[in-house]
């Protein structure tokens, strides 16, 4: 029989979207504890009953939340060797129209709750030490139109990542970062099953598609698993090409201004 101990306890937050959920599936298969975090009970515990996680409701932006359910992982487990911060929102909107509501909303949903979590999950592993993954965009790291809250908040993200990394790697704690492209989700359904839309996205990354949750939830696993201690303070792009490539095909994005915030995550 495996000692409890060394089965990996993952914590997810925004466990309920797309790449949550997709996450939540390929660790329960591979053999982790999950703690599913997210805003919408009836969600969760959907979740919980196909991959056998603990639900707990907590809204990422809110610390007392946050810290709550690092501690109720604690309390169930003992201990937590990762945690994943899949909570996202989307604005598509050029600055000149993007209200003051808007901008906070995009912060706080995006960057405040990841920095709420690598708080909340450095204090829990400052002796086991364990593994911090966060979701940028790669919008942050390439112009895209009509993106100026969203990129500015999943760029934040992605600093914060490296500098955490600095910061814990000697407890033996690491912060990583993946930077999806479009993605289809939930989230994303209004611009992906728009038929021109989808088309003008799809041809900017140069794979000639779109992601899937799989294709984010993959590197997030990997990134998570404690076979992999020596990665850390790395932003790695899981965009089909789209930040690092030019090609013929690629074509600049469309103007259509477009809001969604979830935290159930991207």
């Amino acid at each position: 029989m495996n000692d409890a101990s060394n089965v990996p306890v993952t914590l997810i937050f925004g466990a309920t979207g797309g790449i949550g959920t997709e996450l939540a599936g390929r660790l329960a298969k591979a053999g982790s504890r999950l703690v599913l975090a997210g805003r919408s009970r009836e969600a969760l515990e959907r979740l919980a009953q196909e991959t056998g996680g603990l639900p707990i409701v907590a809204d990422a932006t809110i610390p007392a939340d946050v810290d709550a359910a690092v501690s109720k992982t604690m309390d169930a487990y003992g201990h937590v060797g990762g945690v994943a911060h899949c909570v996202g929102s989307l604005l598509l909107k050029p600055a000149h129209l993007t209200s003051e509501e808007e901008w906070s909303a995009t912060i706080a949903t995006n960057l405040t709750s990841a920095f709420h979590v690598v708080r909340a999950a450095t204090r829990a592993m400052q002796r086991t030490g364990g593994s911090i993954v966060l979701v940028s965009s790669a919008a942050a790291s390439v112009g895209l139109a009509n993106h100026e809250a969203i990129a500015a908040a999943k760029g934040g993200v992605a600093a914060l990542a490296i500098s955490a990394a600095a910061t814990y790697a000697s407890r033996g704690i690491r912060v990583n970062c993946v930077a999806p492209g479009l993605v289809r989700t939930p989230l994303t359904a209004r611009l992906t099953e728009n038929e021109s839309t989808l088309r003008g996205s799809t041809a900017m990354h140069p794979v000639g598609r779109i992601g899937e949750p799989r294709d984010v939830a993959a590197v997030i696993a990997f990134l998570l698993d404690p076979a992999n201690t020596w990665i850390t303070g790395q932003v790695i792009g899981v965009d089909g090409g789209l930040a690092a490539l030019r090609t013929p095909a690629g074509r600049p994005a469309s103007g259509n201004a477009i809001q969604v915030s979830s935290q159930a995550g991207r």
